[in-house]
């Protein structure tokens, strides 16, 4: 794990293996940590976990988001698989984890309440 800090802002970088599958995972800045959005995609962030949910926003390409809590909504398929798994990323916006590359096919974090 390498740690590099500047002007208070600490970034982090997960290598599980040699190979470096996940390498650039994840990265803290100022106590969040965030995940990089499938690269060369734009990211519909919806109010809910499932496309019949009000489009929010667009996050633009090669953004990163925070995962404050997931839960269980429409199947999806993305570049990282079908997923059902929604990742609140602030409060009423949800992305589907097919598209965040989270190195996990379940939950990293806590259920939504």
């Amino acid at each position: 794990m390498a740690i590099e800090e500047t002007a208070g802002t600490v970034a982090t970088t997960a290598t599980t293996d040699a190979t470096g599958t996940l390498a650039d995972m994840v990265e803290t800045t100022a106590g969040a940590i965030t995940y990089p959005v499938a690269p060369g995609h734009e990211l519909n962030v919806r109010s809910g976990p499932g496309t019949n949910y009000r489009l929010v926003k667009r996050l633009p390409y090669n953004s990163r988001v925070p995962i404050r809590c997931q839960r269980h909504g429409q199947k999806i398929s993305g570049p990282y698989g079908t997923s059902d798994i929604w990742d609140n990323i602030a409060p009423g916006q949800y992305v589907s984890d097919a598209y965040v590359k989270t190195g996990s096919d379940g939950f990293v974090t806590a259920p939504c309440g």
